[in-house]
C-alpha cells in the first residue's frame, strides 16, 4: 500500500509541476497511450527519454511510472511514459509491436529531435532491448535512437516458460525464443547502425542471481556484437528501489542517465 502511494505521489507531482500531454494515442488500441512531460522551457525539449514500465508484462501502469520526470525535465530532457496492453489481453508479440509503434510515433511527432533514449525496467527493459534489431522500414521512419538504459532486465525468456509467471502470458517455447533479445543478438549478423549509440545495462546489488546472470550475459553479448555497451551494478538497491530512486536527482543511476543524454562524459 505504501509502495502504491509512493508511485502515485511521484506521478501526481510530475503532473502538477510540469507541462504535460496525457493519454496521447499512439495507435488505435484502447491501451495504446503515452504521456509526455516537458521541461519548463518547452521549446528547449530536443532530447526525449522514453520509459517502459516493468511488471512481468502483466502488471504496472504508465500512470504510476513518472519516476524520472522531475530530475530529467529540470535538465531540459522531455520524458515520455508508454502504456502497452498487459497479459492476458496482450501477447508478447503485440507488446513488442506496440513499443515499436510508440517509438515511431514520437519520432514522427518530433522529427527534429536531437536524440531518443529508451529506458526500461524489468519487463520494460526486455521490450526496449527488442528494439535493437527492429526493421523500421515498414513504420516509415527511422527513430533517432541515441541510447538505451536497460535496468534490471529480462533478456532470455526461455526460463520463464515453465514458471507461474507464464500463466497469463500463455507463452510457448517458440514465443520465448522469438522474443528473447539475448538469443536474437547472439544470432544476429548485422552490426549496430550507429556505433556511437550507448547502451547501459544496470542491475541492482540486491537483485536476484538470475537478474544478475541475465544482465551480465546480455552486456557481454552486446559487446561482442559491436555495441557501445557498459555494465553497472548499482549498490544498496534491490529490484524495485533501483527504479524508484530515479525520482532523486542525486541517485547514481539518475546521474548516469543524465550524463549520457547531455553528453557530459
Amino acid at each position: 500500500m505504501v509502495t502504491c502511494l509512493f508511485l502515485e505521489t511521484a506521478t501526481k507531482k510530475a503532473q502538477a509541476t510540469r507541462r504535460s500531454l496525457l493519454h496521447v494515442p499512439y495507435g488505435d488500441g484502447e491501451g495504446e497511450k503515452l504521456d509526455i512531460y516537458f521541461p519548463r522551457e518547452v521549446s528547449a525539449a530536443s532530447r526525449f527519454c522514453l520509459f517502459f514500465h516493468g511488471g512481468y508484462w502483466q502488471s504496472g501502469s504508465k500512470d504510476t511510472s513518472a519516476f524520472m520526470v522531475n530530475p530529467l525535465t529540470a535538465q531540459g530532457v522531455a520524458v515520455v511514459v508508454m502504456a502497452y496492453d498487459l497479459a492476458p489481453k496482450g501477447t508478447l508479440d503485440q507488446m513488442v509491436d506496440q513499443v515499436t509503434r510508440s517509438i515511431a510515433f514520437v519520432q514522427k511527432q518530433y522529427p527534429c529531435n536531437e536524440g531518443l533514449y529508451l529506458c526500461g525496467h524489468s519487463a520494460g527493459a526486455h521490450l526496449a532491448s527488442m528494439m535493437f534489431l527492429t526493421n523500421w522500414t515498414k513504420h516509415g521512419v527511422t527513430p533517432n535512437l541515441k541510447g538505451f538504459f536497460l535496468v534490471s532486465g529480462i533478456y532470455d525468456l526461455e526460463p520463464i516458460v515453465y514458471t507461474t509467471i507464464n500463466a497469463p502470458l500463455h507463452m510457448t517455447l517458440e514465443d520465448a525464443q522469438r522474443n528473447s533479445p539475448q538469443l536474437l543478438l547472439e544470432a544476429a549478423v548485422t552490426r549496430p547502425s550507429d556505433p556511437a549509440c550507448h547502451v547501459l545495462v544496470a542491475v541492482g546489488q540486491h537483485d536476484s542471481p538470475e537478474f544478475h546472470r541475465q544482465s551480465r550475459e546480455f552486456y557481454q553479448t552486446l559487446r561482442r556484437g559491436g555495441w557501445n555497451a557498459s555494465f553497472e551494478e548499482i549498490h544498496d538497491v534491490d529490484h524495485f528501489e533501483i527504479i524508484w530512486n530515479l525520482t532523486q536527482k542525486d541517485f547514481v543511476l539518475t546521474q548516469m542517465i543524465l550524463r549520457t543524454i547531455l553528453h557530459e562524459h
